[in-house]
């Protein structure tokens, strides 16, 4: 009988957190990207809105939105 060599569970955790919150960054910086292109591209405020409600990016901090609309 072998015995598998596991890492050490704090190890793991560690590193599946690390991607977890590289992914979250990713997503964050891909959603305010696409926010500004919407609001660029966008007639008016109501218009912005509803393009982000459409494209689920209405639930943004009003951070992201600010720096999508500068």
């Amino acid at each position: 009988m072998t015995w598998a060599r596991h890492a050490s569970p704090t190890i793991e955790q560690g590193r599946f957190a690390e991607a977890r919150a590289s992914e979250k960054i990713h997503y964050a910086v891909q959603n305010r990207k696409a926010a500004r292109t919407v609001a660029i591209h966008s007639a008016d405020a109501q218009d912005c809105i509803n393009l982000l409600a459409m494209l689920g990016l209405d639930s943004l901090d009003d951070a992201a939105v600010k720096s999508a609309k500068d």
